[in-house]
């Protein structure tokens, strides 16, 4: 347990202590204690710490928050925390600061071990699946998927940190109606090559440049060999090659973007090995699929209303819903992406994993409840497939919107992106919005070298503390261990901000995990990095007594190590200059 989780805990336990203490002697009647809780105020000149007990006490006690609150602080005794003194304020408020020792304990525990500040075992080992990006190996990858890598490499991590095994994967849809949409496209590229405008392009087809190329780049390799075999073995060729250069292109960006997978999974190997067939057997054995026009159904709106109305919701709510049958296997025999997708977060789960976390674009949402709902069907919990939606983003360029690259002229590729913004920016700053909030990726910001690129100002925070200790080699002077009471000078607002912030790191990494959003782990760095210029603006380091010297260069030291955590845990450069 870190610092600030053992003062909330310390905390809680005097206030409970002079509530029964009160009880005790008649100042409150005897009642269950209720539930309250320990914040940080918004304005910390009111206490480092404050509680709602008084407030949420009237009910049980059946007396006025101010009374309650009188009673709890004459019997207070905070010799077993680290707050030197509380305030009462308000209606019932009571306000708590924290003591010297506080200070103190916080930057003993970074510097005692600083690359493991912020590890915890609050996931106890638990395996966690996260899927993320996975996108359709028949075209390059686009923004969406740039936005998806950052937030799901960054979520893993977040993960690990918090004690859990986290477990990253990419699933190669190379299986289903795409591939045959795929081969279809490739087909009539290819033969327009030979015979004009007089083959028609699918319909439905893919129509990106890059089915061109591809199709192209068979035929200066392999010439007119397609021309005269069947349609059947033409596609199947055209996607023998094209698909492999796709695959390798995608697992060559990710690379590119710093994103190393523990697994690439094949839609294939689910079909190859009956896998697909096994779930719809399961399905049809527990009386949930039907057949009709030849296709075989998934009784999708009688598993979901059940499920619905076991969790008390009203029929109302499930007719709101909208709810609809799906589609298996189609009446030519060939299953569809959502009986793969439902064996696939089986197989999933039939590996050992506990809790899966799935990745998705918004426009996905109506896919979570079935999904849900058919691992339920299929004997798991559904409850253990968390999905996060993600928004939309938006390139902006000038302040206007851009779409397409002025080098290629076409749409803008992942590929694009990372050959004209920094791999570091690109990561933290799609770092820096929840997943669910649309967001616009500013080019411009993206490539600035200033502090209104917030990935470099959180570098350069990291680069200023590496200067300062450079300089003070330079004149001899070398950090060291510093006394309790020597950190007991650190004292001033600005040392007492960035001290309290530290201390909160390991709580962010708890809160980030919990509710699968890294991007509160970028802010708190920002956060940092903001908090130490200003105590280095307002404290001097060098100049000032020996004690007071070493214990903020600890603070420095403790600074830099937080920062360098981050940025090593998000797989971030960390220079130690700029």
């Amino acid at each position: 347990m870190d610092m600030y989780a053992k003062a909330v805990e310390s905390l809680k336990s005097a206030i409970t202590n002079a509530i029964n203490k009160a009880i005790e002697n008649g100042e409150l009647p005897k009642a269950e204690i209720p539930e309250f809780i320990i914040e940080t105020p918004a304005d910390t000149t009111h206490g480092d710490f404050a509680t709602n007990a008084a407030m949420a006490g009237a009910k049980s006690f059946r007396m006025p928050p101010f009374k309650i609150a009188q009673a709890i602080k004459a019997n207070l005794d905070l010799s077993n925390t680290v707050c030197e003194r509380f305030e009462t304020a308000g209606p019932g408020f009571i306000n708590f600061f924290l003591g010297s020792d506080f200070y103190s304990g916080v930057v003993e525990e970074i510097l005692s071990n600083p690359e493991d500040y912020g590890k915890s075992d609050f996931g106890k080992g638990e395996n966690v699946m996260v899927e993320f990006v996975s996108a359709n190996p028949t075209g390059p990858m686009h923004m969406g998927n740039a936005r998806g890598g950052a937030l799901g490499d960054c979520l893993a991590a977040v993960l690990d940190k918090a004690g859990y095994n986290a477990y990253r994967e990419f699933y190669v849809n190379d299986a289903g109606n795409q591939i045959e949409k795929f081969g279809c496209s490739l087909e009539a590229r290819y033969l327009q090559i030979f015979k004009g405008d007089e083959i028609e392009f699918p319909e439905d087809g893919y129509q990106g440049a890059d089915i061109t190329d591809l199709a192209n780049e068979y035929k200066d390799i392999y010439g007119d060999k397609l021309l005269d075999v069947s349609s059947e073995e033409r596609r199947k060729a055209l996607v023998d090659y094209a698909l492999p250069k796709n695959i390798k292109k995608m697992q060559e960006d990710m690379a590119a973007y710093k994103i190393t997978y523990d697994k690439w999974f094949f839609e294939s190997e689910l079909h190859k090995s009956g896998a697909v067939k096994e779930v719809i057997d399961i399905l049809t054995s527990k009386g949930l699929t039907y057949e009709k026009e030849g296709a075989i159904w998934y009784k999708n709106k009688e598993v979901l209303t059940q499920k619905f109305l076991k969790e008390g919701k009203s029929q109302k709510y499930i007719d709101n819903l909208e709810l609809k049958d799906d589609v298996l296997v189609r009446k030519n025999g060939n299953p569809t992406y959502f009986a793969a997708d439902i064996a696939y977060h089986k197989n999933k789960f039939d590996r050992g994993f506990t809790t899966l976390i799935d990745i998705w674009g918004a426009d996905h949402h109506g896919h979570v409840m079935r999904m849900k709902g058919a691992m339920d069907a299929v004997g798991y919990d559904g409850s253990k497939l968390n999905v996060v939606l993600m928004q939309l983003v938006k390139l902006v360029k000038g302040g206007e919107l851009v779409k397409m690259s002025k080098r290629t002229g076409k749409a803008i590729q992942l590929r694009d992106l990372l050959e004209e913004v920094p791999v570091d920016s690109a990561r933290f700053l799609f770092n820096t919005r929840e997943a669910n909030t649309q967001m616009d990726f500013d080019l411009d910001l993206a490539v600035t070298q200033d502090n209104q690129n917030p990935v470099y100002y959180v570098q350069y925070a990291h680069a200023r503390i590496c200067s300062i200790f450079k300089a003070l080699a330079k004149d001899g002077i070398a950090p060291r261990k510093c006394t309790s009471e020597e950190l007991a000078l650190l004292t001033t607002s600005e040392e007492k901000e960035l001290i309290s912030h530290l201390a909160l790191y390991s709580s962010e990494i708890f809160s980030a995990a919990k509710d699968y959003d890294p991007t509160k782990i970028t802010r708190y760095v920002t956060k940092t990095a903001t908090l130490f210029h200003k105590f280095y603006n307002a404290c001097r380091v060098k100049g000032e007594d020996e004690s007071l010297m070493q214990a903020r260069l600890a603070l420095c030291d403790c600074t830099r190590a937080v920062i360098k955590n981050v940025l090593t845990m998000f797989n971030i450069s960390c220079p130690d200059s700029m």
